[in-house]
């Protein structure tokens, strides 16, 4: 579910571009001093193999979605009417049910509670 989430939003791309810039940045280190590195990673005038096949394959992405078209979905109004039917068979219930004694009585009083000191 997490990678179906992830492709559909296009969150693929930021993290494989991630992957790309700490690759460059790691790679540009070993070649000149920290500022250097970071201005070579970032600047887009330098970009590693990686990035370039990640801007293509976001070109071809764009290139293959398929616009949707929204249609208004109309709904025909139904006549509905109502119709309401008395039951066949009409029984009074009994005014006291079985639930009634226990619910009628009081509680009993619960005992005093000892405390120990």
């Amino acid at each position: 579910m997490i990678v179906v989430v992830i492709t559909t939003t296009g969150t693929h791309w930021a993290l494989l571009q991630t992957v790309a810039w700490t690759t460059m940045l790691a790679d540009n280190l070993h070649n000149g001093s920290f500022v250097e590195a970071v201005e070579n990673t970032f600047d887009g005038k330098h970009p590693c193999c990686l990035c370039k096949q990640i801007a293509a394959g976001k070109k071809s992405e764009k290139k293959s979605e398929f616009s949707m078209s929204l249609k208004k979905f109309e709904f025909v109004p139904e006549r509905i009417s109502f119709l309401f039917v008395a039951p066949t068979d009409f029984r009074q219930q009994p005014w006291r049910s079985p639930l009634m004694p226990a619910v009628a009585h009081k509680p009993p009083v619960p005992p005093p509670r000892v405390f120990s000191a």
